[in-house]
């Protein structure tokens, strides 16, 4: 599959924009006109610049309002191209595209468009040059990919070809299928980008909010699985126009890019089996059977206090390491693991961190494989020295600098925990009440909020697991974006909370921990409140709730009163939806605004966000009295 980007679609001066495609992994790069008249290069430099990155210009544009113009205004057109022509050949590149017509004077009729190819394409085509004519969503006669290429047909000239945009075809609802009939010779050069489903105005739409595939709402796979239907084997070309991306870092946008493209080509080839010769097989998005391990970094202090805090909810300190300061706690099929070794990573994860859940263990059924499907699209690698005889786990870095390793399911787990770790002596007097949690339900991770598509592509790239919609997380200082990532099972879910200010708790959990961080850890019981009995006979805290909290939900779900005195007396949230009810338990905060959470699931699907408002406030309350 040969992958291009457009240099609109990422924020910097040329020289650094083309430095971050190259690094990428990219075949290709469009130079957008602008992108060239702001450099004080020539075209030949830029030129130099591009082939010694290892990269071939796919595509010089845009070249605005040509055909259809009134005889007045035709030969300036047509001077203009020539123009064109002339960087193009400096730039060392042949294609040209041609959007359709937006301006006032243009004049309708297929002919004449027509017409105006075939004197363009004898005029590229004595250059050695191409153009390939693209309909815009908003284009004032032409704004339907079928009307093009009617026109391209017409034009029957070699030099002459379709440019096809996934954005304008499906911002329009136009049939795909109508691809499909398209010689694959004339098909230019094909750009893709998805978007969110917003109503809006098409121009407006196309140019603030334009997207990586997989990151939006629009059917690319399905339009990108018509075009390999064709035979197509040319350029596919990321042209995105985003907000969020021209502020951002130009290597994790071309990154991104790089592996929305790659994943894209693999759903693709596994929806058809169309352009497999294009398109290099990598194994399956990975199943994820549960989270095998949760492992913090901390000093010698915290980790007292975290080990306190863990015992308080029913864990039990099990083992340790043998050869590193490393002990494992476990209750049901939840490990904690605190590692307080003072080098290696887990050392340079604190001092940069602070204490923090800094590495997660997913059980998968072949770790080898998602480790070669996650390095295919573009994951970094994890691997540090382990002692003599002991197991080496496959590793990727994750958000913020943290871990995910791979364990081949339950059996290799326990290997790793026979092998790695001894246990040790056991009072059985002074062993903590078990609190029926049983498994971790799901993992809370902060991120910066333009960061948000980074990492729900990356999760969802990789393993077998879909997005949610965004949900706005209403915070007293704020609004916190959340989506999740999850698999049809409930095996696998990731909360994952944006945050755009400082004010919020989401937003203040990024600043104290200098980054992006798992911010809290939900474990699931079968029965709530005798949980939340244990606990207290434990000595745990529970996060305090407001009572004027109770009285409203029983009011607005019409609870029995008795009911809600259980739910007051253990400081459980409560929530229902169509699918069942919901009951939360919360921690007080350790450190700057990490907790646990415990949960109750009665065929409940969500997260508890109307509860988040309430939570929130009590956990900042919670940070003010422990300051």
């Amino acid at each position: 599959m040969k992958t291009s980007i457009a240099t609109v679609s990422i924020s910097g001066e040329l020289p650094d924009k083309l430095s971050a495609i190259a690094r990428a992994g990219f075949n290709g790069v469009e130079i957008f006109e602008n992108d060239f008249l702001a450099f004080d290069g020539s075209p030949a430099d830029v030129g130099r610049m591009v082939r010694d990155s290892g990269l071939e210009i796919s595509l010089f544009q845009p070249f605005r309002d040509f055909e259809g113009m009134p005889a007045s205004h035709r030969q300036r057109t047509f001077d203009r191209a020539e123009r064109k022509f002339d960087i193009m050949q400096e730039l060392g590149t042949d294609l040209l595209l041609v959007c359709s017509n937006v301006s006032t004077l243009a004049l309708g009729g297929i002919d004449r468009a027509a017409d105006d190819f075939r004197e363009l394409g004898e005029r590229a085509q004595k250059r050695g040059l191409r153009v390939g004519y693209e309909a815009l969503a908003w284009g004032k006669h032409i704004n339907d990919h079928r009307d093009a290429w009617e026109i391209v047909r017409r034009a029957d000239h070699p030099a002459i070809g379709l440019v096809l945009d996934s954005f304008h075809s499906l911002s329009r609802r136009i049939d795909i299928n109508s691809i499909r009939s398209i010689p694959k010779e004339k098909l230019f050069i094909v750009q893709l980008a998805d978007a969110p489903q917003i109503d809006m105005d098409l121009l407006y739409w196309s140019r603030h909010f334009r997207n990586m595939p997989g990151e939006g709402d629009l059917p690319v796979v399905d339009f990108t699985a018509a075009v390999a239907d064709t035979g197509y084997d040319g350029y596919f070309s990321l042209e995105i126009f985003n907000d969020q991306f021209r502020g951002g870092s130009a290597q994790s946008i071309a990154a991104d890019g790089h592996r929305s493209l790659i994943y894209l080509g693999d759903r693709v080839r596994r929806l058809t089996g169309a352009g497999t010769s294009q398109i290099e097989a990598i194994p399956d998005r990975i199943d994820v059977k549960g989270v095998a391990f949760v492992e913090f970094s901390a000093d010698e202090a915290d980790a007292l206090n975290l080990g306190v805090l863990l015992t308080t909810l029913g864990f039990t300190r099990l083992a340790e390491h043998r050869s590193k300061k490393v002990a494992l706690f476990q209750q049901g099929d939840i490990r904690i693991i605190i590692n307080t070794e003072s080098s290696g990573y887990a050392h340079a994860a604190f001092k940069a961190h602070g204490t923090s859940a800094y590495a997660v263990a997913l059980v998968v059924d072949d770790a080898n494989a998602a480790l070669a499907r996650a390095l295919a699209l573009g994951a970094e690698p994890f691997r540090q020295p382990v002692a003599p005889g002991e197991l080496e786990i496959p590793a990727i870095r994750g958000i913020g600098g943290s871990l995910i390793y791979l364990v081949d399911d339950a059996s290799n787990l326990g290997r790793f925990h026979q092998i790695d770790f001894d246990p040790i002596g056991l009072d059985f007097e002074e062993l903590p009440r078990p609190a029926g949690l049983k498994s971790v339900d799901h993992l809370a991770q902060t991120v910066p909020y333009d960061q948000m598509p980074t990492w729900l592509l990356f999760y969802t790239s990789i393993f077998r697991a879909d997005k949610t919609p965004v949900v706005d997380i209403v915070d007293p200082s704020g609004v916190v974006r959340s989506q999740v990532i999850e698999n049809a099972s409930g095996t696998l879910r990731i909360t994952m909370n944006g945050a755009e200010n400082n004010a919020t708790l989401a937003g203040h959990f990024l600043a104290e921990k200098l980054g992006s961080a798992v911010q809290h850890i939900a474990f699931a019981s079968s029965d709530i409140f005798a949980s939340a009995t244990a606990l207290e006979a434990n000595g745990f805290r529970s996060l305090r709730i407001s009572p004027n909290y109770y009285d409203d939900v029983e009011a607005r779900f019409g609870l029995e009163p008795e009911f809600t005195e259980r739910l007051r007396s253990h400081n459980i949230l409560y929530d229902r939806d169509d699918h069942g009810e919901y009951l939360q338990l919360y921690s007080t905060t350790f450190g700057e605004g990490f907790f646990f959470e415990v949960i109750e699931r009665r065929g409940y699907r969500g997260y508890g966000a109307a509860n988040a408002i309430f939570r929130i406030a009590a956990l900042k309350k919670d940070i003010r009295r422990a300051t």
